[in-house]
């Protein structure tokens, strides 16, 4: 069998989704009836039902680098409980979302309002029934079906954590609070490639923190209510993803000077933008990108896009990567497709994205409104385009599309590159390129890009201009992730224009490893409060024994010492004990050693996910999260 692992491809990057809770006072000092009835099971009450004795809460998701290009699924609900058994529903209806796409940001989707008091475990309840999954094979987008362990189709599965006695979720006026969930796709998951439909054993992992532990982008998408241009904010009725009605709640949005603005196509910068924004009226759909202030929890947008600027808000939009370039045909495979008429499609075919003279072409984040030419856009580059969408033959997942965007537009968005560092000077770095935007490097065909066919990237020896970057990090076979923007079709060298450059210390780092069925009971060799040290030399490990750092995958068996798992010292952390019934949460380090010691007295532990970052002089890796799974 052709397995992936619990954590994905062995070549690539690792997958969690984020649920975030900001809990914002209005006073009060209750709301709930702590005496339920005995004879009866705890009855949900609705977010919105508790008038004064409320406060407000954000739930936001997010999806970090991962093998799958598409992972969608129903998110029925989401329930808050208190130690008396009373219970809080946060999803006023059923929310449809594709993790996958969520890889370096996080998406508010829903803000409701709660009793105050204290909340000491959390069941999200999933419905696979309807799923769409996809995974990468031979460079190619190819379906997989969500089993659990027996090897039976997945339905609706509830997954429930329980968070430690030191650390529950207390709402109450005053400072607000923070909760976070991460859906750790990479420790949930375990992808075999050799079935047709390729197959997703789901053992779900959802992790719970006071914090983000990844700091992030936070999305924000909604219709505008009202714009207070004194205040430089907006109200928007929150909409997740490409929700087309419901009201999930209403947040104020707070912009400044340096916010960037695209309105109906148009772009704008501070007041100038909100004026915009305001004249575009209520109902306009909005899509913000910020970050939420730490002590007050106020959202601060750096980027809004709004009106027929958002993907599938009437125009046709088409989200990906270009693959390859032929004259005024671009071709995107593994996009996702977003009409106007009925809402996201992700397109396992490919699509083909006509341009021509009249394209208006901008890069994200400009501040003024230059069209470039269309021949800015290169293979490789991540891409927006709007105009005229339509399948080839019936609508598929598998089949074919077409975009017109003659008459529309494409914006360029920042393009992030994997690859080992070949050579550095200043201003310059070659790189052996392993992965465009997650995708392998495979999938693309670089004919065209050069000023000559034998001046075209190539991916052995991939050029990128980095201009004042530092580069006194990077080392010769070592891993690098880059951001920034392709050369222009038709004009490398360089290959690629370097905006940002994270070098090897800085990389996430996955390490996961697995015993097989029956598991072990001695997966560490020292186990202290302070820290882990694996037992390699156990017998009972499985296929899955990796390190990755970035695109530099470490089998774990030829390592000359056995790595030391530690937390980090002034960081927010989250760590996780799966079980077959709940699983339990941990902020602290020791308080998670304590109690997963106790567990393997009696029970056997078949598989670990810690992600964090990697120091290869001292062989220790500093988990921001860890997931240990359970027999």
């Amino acid at each position: 069998m052709n397995i992936i692992s619990r954590c994905g491809s062995a070549l690539s990057r690792f997958g969690a989704f984020t649920v975030a809770l900001v809990f914002t006072a209005c006073g009060g000092s209750g709301g709930m009836n702590s005496n339920p009835p005995a004879s009866s099971a705890p009855v949900p009450v609705p977010a919105a039902s508790c008038a004064s004795d409320c406060n407000k809460v954000l739930v936001a998701m997010t999806d970090a680098d991962g093998d799958f290009l598409s992972y969608t699924v129903d998110v029925v609900s989401l329930e808050l409980k208190r130690p008396n058994g009373a219970i809080v529903e946060m999803l006023p209806a059923t929310t449809r979302i594709d993790f996958a796409q969520y890889v370096d940001l996080t998406e508010l989707i829903t803000v409701g309002t709660i009793p105050n008091g204290a909340y000491s475990s959390v069941t999200m309840r999933l419905d696979y029934g309807n799923a769409d999954i996809t995974v990468e094979r031979g460079g190619m987008p190819v379906a997989a079906q969500a089993v659990d362990a027996s090897g039976t189709a997945l339905g609706v599965v509830d997954v429930k954590v329980t968070l430690d006695n030191r650390h529950h979720l207390v709402v109450s006026p005053g400072r607000p609070s923070l909760l976070t969930f991460d859906f750790n796709l990479a420790a949930s998951n375990t992808v075999d490639l050799a079935t047709t439909p390729a197959t997703v054993t789901v053992t779900p992992a959802l992790v719970a923190s006071l914090d983000f532990v990844e700091q992030k982008e936070l999305r924000v998408r909604g219709t505008l209510v009202s714009v207070d241009t004194a205040a430089g904010t907006y109200l928007a009725d929150v909409r997740p993803s490409h929700v087309r009605d419901m009201r999930f709640g209403q947040l104020t949005v707070h912009t400044d000077s340096a916010t960037v603005f695209e309105v109906n196509g148009t772009n704008y910068s501070g007041a100038a933008g909100l004026a915009a924004l305001s004249a575009a009226g209520a109902g306009t759909i909005t899509t913000a990108f910020g970050t939420l202030a730490k002590q007050t929890r106020e959202f601060h947008a750096e980027v809004v896009h709004a009106g027929t600027s958002v993907p599938g808000a009437g125009v046709d939009t088409v989200l990906g990567e270009v693959v390859s370039r032929s004259g005024d045909v671009l071709t995107v495979r593994g996009a996702t497709v977003v009409r106007d008429s009925d809402g996201a499609h992700f397109a396992r075919g490919r699509v083909q994205v006509t341009i021509g003279p009249d394209t208006r072409v901008v890069k994200a984040g400009t501040t003024a409104s230059p069209t470039a030419a269309t021949d800015a856009i290169s293979v490789g580059q991540s891409i927006a385009a709007f105009g005229t969408a339509n399948p080839v033959g019936n609508v598929s997942k598998s089949g074919d599309w077409t975009l017109d965007a003659t008459a529309g537009r494409v914006r360029m968005n920042p393009t992030s590159i994997f690859g080992f560092v070949k050579q550095a000077s200043p201003g310059a770095l070659t790189l052996q390129l392993e992965s465009i935007a997650g995708r392998r490097v495979s999938s693309f065909d670089f004919a065209g890009t050069g000023m000559s066919p034998e001046q075209d990237a190539d991916p052995t020896n991939y050029e990128v201009a980095t201009s004042t970057l530092n580069l006194s990090g990077t080392s010769a076979g070592e891993p690098v992730k880059l951001i920034g923007f392709p050369t222009p079709f038709g004009l490398a060298p360089p290959d690629f224009e370097g905006r940002t450059l994270v070098d090897f210390p800085r990389l996430s780092a996955v390490l996961s490893l697995s015993w097989g069925r029956s598991g072990t009971t001695a997966p560490f060799s020292s186990q202290e409060a302070t820290a882990l040290v694996l037992n390699l030399g156990n017998p009972d490990i499985g296929r899955v024994h990796f390190l990755a750092v970035g695109p530099r995958v470490l089998n774990l068996l030829t390592l000359p010492a056995s790595p030391t798992i530690v937390p980090p010292a002034n960081e927010p952390s989250a760590y996780l004990i799966v079980m077959r019934d709940e699983s339990l949460s941990f902020q602290g380090f020791s308080d998670f050693v304590t109690e997963l010691g106790t567990r393997l007295n009696t029970s056997a532990m078949v598989g670990l996910t810690a992600t964090g970052s990697y120091n290869g002089d001292s062989n220790t890796l500093t988990a921001r999260s860890l997931v240990a799974i359970l027999k």
